[in-house]
């Protein structure tokens, strides 16, 4: 069976999480790693790969695997795209993520392409739990707790602030959904600690949560990449009050957002065209192998 070529967009924490579990998945070749540096200071555990500044200069790739910023995924798609190759990222801005969805749905339908936006753990694969869960239990409230840990998304973020040379973001569960946000931050020569604090606050990634800003010497002394989840739901199924139900995960963060990434790039292959969120497709697409045989095997 021919191998999906697969190309990394992006080569920092999710890239080389995600260039691990291409090369454990057998139905995957790696057509290549685009950086914007390109070849330059090749990292030793390319040396087998092509790394280019430019997918354009990649063969036959099937789909690319976008572990970059949030906030660049939707232009690094809009040229990928017309490509004819098909998209995956792991978009985390939950509350843009509808109109990221529709705007990408025009292209994909006009370049006959895929993408599966919004494909990490969350969201992602607990967006898949709390829609099961929601149908288990129809009527009710969910819960979703988040760590302690660190959260990629709010660190990158950070490090994109004036004055930041480098920055770790925690996420401290308070329960019932709640959470606070504990930020340790290396401030650049004459940057103030007041003024990052401010910016930090004032972006929609903090505005929403409690958030208190730190200055360190050394942010990876601080650096632990654990994170984790527990989301609750307590609610109705039919009409027998007092259904709960619970899910719990410990994870490397990184690493699990990488896998998530090539199970839905292995998704995007069989779909039609259009833009998908993880609820969307079915989950068996997300696992190698034959469909009879994991009916077999899992049901």
């Amino acid at each position: 069976m021919k191998k999906i070529r697969a190309a990394v967009v992006g080569y920092g924490n999710i890239g080389r999480y995600t260039v691990e579990a291409l090369q454990a998945a057998a139905d995957f070749e790696i057509a290549g790693i685009v950086r914007r540096q390109g070849n330059k200071e090749k990292p030793a555990e390319l040396a087998d790969y092509d790394v280019v500044s430019d997918i354009r200069e990649l063969k036959d790739v099937d789909v690319a695997i976008l572990a970059t910023p949030t906030r660049s995924c939707e232009e690094y798609a809009r040229q990928i795209l017309p490509l004819g190759i098909n998209t995956v990222d792991s978009f985390d801005i939950h509350t843009e993520i509808r109109g990221y969805r529709e705007r990408l749905m025009q292209l994909n339908r006009e370049t006959k392409t895929v993408s599966i936006i919004a494909a990490g753990w969350d969201p992602g694969s607990d967006s898949i739990v709390r829609t099961l869960m929601q149908g288990l239990a129809p009527k009710g409230l969910s819960y979703t707790n988040f760590g302690p840990g660190m959260s990629m998304g709010h660190s990158v973020c950070v490090r994109s602030k004036a004055g930041v040379k480098n920055a770790l973001s925690m996420t401290i569960p308070l329960g019932e959904g709640i959470h606070r946000r504990m930020v340790y931050v290396e401030l650049e020569e004459g940057a103030k600690l007041e003024e990052v604090t401010a910016a930090v606050k004032a972006d929609p990634y903090f505005a929403n949560d409690e958030t208190h800003v730190f200055a360190v010497n050394s942010v990876d002394d601080v650096r632990d990449m654990g994170h984790g989840v527990h989301m609750v739901r307590k609610g109705v199924s039919g009409r027998t009050q007092n259904q709960r139900l619970e899910f719990n995960m410990s994870i490397n963060n990184p690493a699990l957002t990488g896998q998530v990434l090539v199970n839905v790039a292995r998704a995007s292959m069989r779909q039609q065209p259009g833009c998908y969120t993880m609820i969307e497709i079915p989950v068996v697409d997300l696992l190698p192998g034959d469909r009879a045989d994991l009916v077999q095997q899992l049901v």
